[in-house]
C-alpha cells in the first residue's frame, strides 16, 4: 500500500495484467508534482572514518546508512526513493543485500534493478547502489 503522503507524488505501478513482481519491488513508480529530485553516484560501502566493514551483510548496511545521510541532507525520508539500482560483484549473495534494502525502505516499494558485474572500483567493495528520490 502506498504512503498516503506520497499519493500524489510517488505512485508503484504493478498493472495486474503482468506477472507481480519477483520481490519486494515495484514495477514501476509513478511521479507526479515533485519539486525535488535527489540522484545519487553509485554509493559504496565506505563508513565514517574511510573504514569497510568485511562481508557483503555489514556493507550493504553501510550503503543504505550512507543513502540515509543523503536523504536527510536533501530533506527527504526513505519513502521518497523510486528507484533503486544495485550492482554486485558476481558470486556475492543475494539476500543479505536484499534484506538491507528493505529493511531500509520499510515496506515501501520502488522500481528496483540488480545488476551482477565482473568486478567494481576497489576489490574489498563487492556492491553499490544509486538511487532516484522525489518528493513535493
Amino acid at each position: 500500500m502506498p504512503d498516503a503522503r506520497l499519493a500524489g507524488v510517488n505512485r508503484p505501478i504493478s498493472p495486474s495484467s503482468i506477472a507481480a513482481p519477483a520481490a519486494n519491488y515495484a514495477h514501476a513508480v509513478l511521479t507526479t508534482e515533485a519539486s525535488r529530485w535527489l540522484h545519487t553516484s553509485g554509493v559504496v560501502p565506505v563508513a565514517a572514518g574511510g573504514v569497510v566493514p568485511d562481508g557483503v551483510d555489514a556493507q550493504a548496511r553501510v550503503v543504505w546508512s550512507n543513502i540515509a545521510a543523503m536523504l536527510a541532507e536533501a530533506d527527504m525520508e526513505p519513502t521518497d526513493v523510486v528507484s533503486v539500482t544495485t550492482y554486485v560483484v558476481v558470486g556475492e549473495r543475494l539476500a543479505p543485500v536484499m534484506d538491507a534494502r528493505d529493511d531500509f525502505l520499510g515496506g515501501h516499494l520502488a522500481a528496483s534493478t540488480w545488476v551482477t558485474v565482473p568486478e567494481l572500483a576497489r576489490p574489498d567493495w563487492p556492491l553499490e547502489i544509486a538511487i532516484v528520490a522525489a518528493a513535493s
